[in-house]
């Protein structure tokens, strides 16, 4: 087995663990984190929709640092699931650890009025 693909199985299971222990009965946030950018959407899986969604490169005049824009996309985001009517989501951080541009945005969905 090559080494990528070893690399994207350890991926996968890493996801499906994360996934595997959210609450499937309210819509999750799930986020994407590359390495300019962090994208973010409120999916309901139970209709498999995307209610919102929101990215850095939605606004590209914003400053600061890279934490600082995830905290705006958080709270971009929370204005977009707040008027589709969710107030309360599970956070699904896929393979990506909880710290840095993840923990920003999941901190500006909170401060944006989601219950997390």
């Amino acid at each position: 087995m090559s080494i990528i693909r070893k690399i994207k199985n350890r991926v996968r299971r890493r996801t499906l663990r994360v996934r595997s222990k959210l609450s499937s009965s309210m819509p999750r946030v799930s986020v994407f984190r590359s390495l300019n950018h962090i994208y973010a959407q409120v999916i309901d899986d139970a209709q498999q929709k995307t209610l919102a969604s929101a990215s850095s490169l939605e606004n590209p005049q914003a400053k600061g640092s890279k934490k600082e824009i995830a905290h705006t996309v958080g709270l971009e985001l929370a204005k977009k699931a707040l008027s589709q009517g969710v107030v309360e989501v599970t956070f699904d951080r896929g393979p990506f650890l909880y710290h840095g541009r993840v923990k920003s945005l999941a901190e500006g969905l909170r401060a944006g009025g989601l219950k997390v």
